[in-house]
């Protein structure tokens, strides 16, 4: 149940921060609800081999490369989503992903504390 939980909550803040952030666009809370379900797989599949390679780059730069491998899951959700979701670009994706975890992390905070 709790799943569920998480997943409708950030559908939640992922269809609204597309509605007050430039250059994010999404067509309703049906696409967020698939969009959250694609950061999530994303995050668990692609994310953990893009910090594997990238960790020399990651070191050099004391941690800060992670904001990017955000980034390019947020441009890759866009890419598998087409139409329904869409970011202009890679600084709109660096603000989305680093908004969407900010938030994510208060609201789950929040919701694991009942």
């Amino acid at each position: 149940m709790s799943f569920i939980i998480n997943l409708l909550v950030s559908a939640l803040v992922v269809f609204g921060l597309a509605n007050i952030l430039p250059g994010v666009s999404i067509k309703g809370y049906g696409s967020a609800i698939i969009v959250a379900i694609v950061i999530g797989l994303l995050n668990a599949i692609v994310k953990p081999i893009l910090k594997f390679v990238s960790i020399p780059v990651t070191i050099l730069t004391l941690g800060l490369f992670s904001f990017v491998i955000t980034a390019i899951i947020i441009l890759l959700a866009s890419a598998i989503m087409g139409d329904n979701f869409h970011v202009e670009g890679f600084w709109y994706a660096l603000l989305f992903g680093v908004v969407l975890g900010i938030v994510n992390s208060l609201v789950g905070g929040l919701l694991d504390n009942d």
